[in-house]
């Protein structure tokens, strides 16, 4: 074979400079899916099964459903972990710092949050009960997650870094650098994570979206993810609370 020949098969340096970014790009996509999908796939397919069906019947209790959701939470995160480790970055650099200055940030979005959350509810379920013309059924906590336990606090306490962590930060900060949109990045980190809370039906994953939609945005004009994780543990908290 021919020098000449040789020449014209391989590929040019600026061929492969445009291949190697749009290859780059597509392995992120994917990676972002892949995470994606170990975190949340099953908690996604289980809120759609008990918005159709409306039986938690087959929804498992006891301490054995809390260890299992702890060890699929870590799965992920250990994923995710992998995923950063592969480009060089750590979990901080998706704005994970521990200072007082970051809790008492987080302690004001949680207020932040529960009033847009609030008024949000409220305003969800006033358009319910228009449309249907009579009294909502609201679906509450317990009848979820049954009563609280030693092992469910254990849950809870891990809950808040595993979902900030993928669907707010990771989720948001990908989306934003492969499309140059923080709208895109805000839209999908609200509607991946309130899909997954369908089971409160409808108006409860709306009302929710509400409080979602605020740590979005403040994520997205901060970059901070200790805040918006303050957050959503003192939600968890009030919850479990609730629940006992």
């Amino acid at each position: 074979m021919s020098q000449d020949l040789l020449t014209a098969l391989a590929p040019s340096v600026e061929e492969l400079r445009v291949r190697k970014p749009h290859g780059e790009k597509a392995l992120r996509w994917f990676e972002l899916g892949l995470v994606l999908a170990v975190a949340f796939a099953g908690a996604l397919f289980n809120s759609i099964f008990l918005l159709q069906t409306g039986s938690r019947s087959a929804v498992p209790t006891g301490n054995s459903r809390w260890v299992w959701m702890m060890v699929e939470e870590s799965v992920a995160l250990l994923l995710l972990g992998y995923v950063l480790l592969r480009r060089g970055k750590r979990i901080a650099d998706l704005g994970l710092r521990w200072s007082f200055g970051e809790v008492v940030r987080g302690i004001l979005v949680a207020v932040t949050g529960y009033v847009v959350y609030s008024a949000g509810a409220m305003l969800v379920y006033l358009v319910q009960r228009a449309l249907l013309r009579g009294a909502a059924h609201p679906v509450f906590g317990r009848q979820v997650f049954g009563h609280a336990s030693w092992m469910m606090l254990a849950a809870m306490l891990l809950n808040p870094f595993f979902e900030e962590l993928i669907v707010r930060a990771f989720l948001m900060t990908e989306v934003r650098e492969l499309t140059g949109s923080a709208t895109a990045a805000v839209f999908l980190s609200w509607a991946v994570q309130t899909s997954y809370h369908l089971y409160y039906g409808w108006a409860g994953a709306l009302g929710l979206g509400f409080l979602f939609l605020t740590f979005s945005v403040y994520y997205a004009k901060t970059r901070r993810a200790t805040p918006v994780i303050v957050a959503h543990g003192l939600f968890d908290l009030l919850a479990l609370l609730q629940l006992r």
